[in-house]
């Protein structure tokens, strides 16, 4: 309640589903206040006659658009912006654009002597390749902007990569490995000034990357973090300005680096690592930050469970609707992207296969890799299945980038280099009779993956 008895209406404005939208509405709901989801069906901002009004009404907004994974960030950056003007934020827009921007980040951190590994972004092909070998033979590579381990690859130097990602800014990156077997890094989850939880992630066997979106595992590292990665993760939370975020740092053999600020960070990893939620946290610092008050025992007893159950306040979506949901043709035109280059082509979509895979010429064409693991894959002529290499990939439909882990295959006899698998038709409704081709004869064979 707030300080005359009255509840604190605390807006989420989240134009996707996820868990943690959920909790955190749940968590407001639970601490007397009144939970308001801010989304397409329910949201309009009015000016009439010199007066601003926001519908449904609200006292505060917790931001929580995603940005990294949407075509136009900048129309949802416009969009956080308006309602900041009108009413308080947490995380405010224009943090939220430096934070999401991985080189602005490490610059920002940098300008505040705050270690980060070395990089440089270039915007020419000339000048990046010109000065990669500072580097060494192996670096990290990422586009500028990305989420869950997307856009991020371990490449080797002695070829040349490309300054974008189709159309995204990429950069190089010092490998920070302490042990080449080991891979790990550190996520401290930091709420209005206070760390929340820590843990330890883990890379999957096959991969070094440690993202809890990519299979990585996770241990509590809350009471055992050292000193200087608390007092680092700290720091970069207020230099970022930040009122809630995930501070990825490494271990190097100069101490602890950090690797991005992520205002979106995912609660299901850190939740199984330290059997707490950041959700009540960041309920609390909205309802508080508007005059209002909580029961702090309370917040810490909502914490132990991660509630992403379907809030009071979600909007009724009529199930049958799908006008959101963009179409894919059978047979479609895409970009498809790798370190050293993105080329047009076409591709057919196969809701039978699990995974994309793409010909094996045109991933050495476009620098797609390096490999990964092996896979294996069943199809019509080989019952047993056959292994093939996986890779990361990314590929442009109508504007939107996807990073697939793809299988590497010979496709020269097919129609087509590129087979659009369930991880990228997820997304899509398909409709079989849509073609970017002239119908030319289909020869593809139906393929189903499954891990070793």
């Amino acid at each position: 309640m707030s300080t005359d008895g009255t509840q604190v209406r605390v807006g989420v404005l989240s134009l996707h589903t996820s868990k943690e939208t959920k909790a955190i509405l749940n968590a407001v709901d639970d601490l007397g206040h009144r939970g308001l989801w801010l989304r397409q069906e329910n949201t309009a901002i009015s000016i009439e006659d010199g007066e601003v009004a926001i519908e449904p009404d609200v006292d505060i907004i917790a931001n929580r658009l995603l940005l990294s994974n949407t075509e136009e960030p900048a129309e949802l950056l416009g969009l956080a912006t308006t309602f900041e003007r009108i009413r308080p934020m947490l995380n405010e827009p224009a943090h939220v654009l430096t934070a999401i921007h991985k080189f602005a980040t490490a610059a920002t951190l940098a300008n505040w002597n705050i270690k980060v590994p070395d990089a440089l972004l270039a915007l020419s092909n000339e000048k990046l390749n010109a000065d990669r070998e500072r580097f060494g033979d192996v670096g990290v590579y990422k586009s500028a902007i990305g989420t869950h381990g997307g856009g991020t690859w371990k490449v080797d130097l002695t070829e040349t990569v490309n300054p974008k990602v189709g159309n995204r800014q990429a950069f190089l990156q010092d490998l920070i490995e302490r042990d080449e077997e080991k891979h790990r890094d550190l996520r401290v989850y930091i709420v209005d000034g206070e760390i929340i939880g820590a843990m330890y992630r883990y890379a999957p066997d096959g991969d070094w990357r440690t993202n809890v979106a990519l299979g990585g595992d996770v241990l509590d590292a809350t009471g055992e973090m050292p000193k200087e990665a608390r007092d680092t993760a700290l720091y970069a939370a207020e230099v970022m300005d930040l009122d809630y975020v995930g501070v990825d740092l490494v271990e190097g053999e100069e101490g602890w680096f950090v690797l991005e600020v992520n205002p979106t960070a995912g609660f299901k990893g850190l939740h199984k690592a330290t059997g707490k939620s950041p959700a009540p946290y960041i309920a609390k610092a909205a309802i508080e930050r508007a005059g209002g008050e909580v029961d702090d025992d309370r917040v810490a007893e909502l914490a132990s469970t991660l509630d992403d159950s379907r809030p009071a306040s979600m909007p009724r979506v009529d199930p049958s609707s799908d006008e959101e949901t963009p179409t894919i043709g059978y047979i479609e035109e895409i970009i498809v992207s790798g370190t050293s280059g993105s080329t047009q082509t076409l591709a057919k979509s196969d809701t039978g296969a699990t995974r994309t895979s793409i010909d094996t010429s045109l991933a050495a064409e476009i620098g797609a890799g390096p490999i990964k693991s092996m896979t294996r894959v069943r199809s019509g002529s080989h019952k047993s299945g056959k292994a093939r290499p996986v890779v990361d990939l990314v590929i442009g439909i109508g504007g939107t980038q996807h990073t697939v882990t793809a299988s590497v295959e010979d496709r020269s006899h097919m129609d087509y280099p590129i087979l659009l698998g369930r991880d990228i038709l997820e997304h899509y409704r398909v409709d079989v009779r849509r073609r970017a081709d002239s119908g030319s004869k289909d020869d593809d064979e139906r393929e189903e993956e499954y891990l070793e």
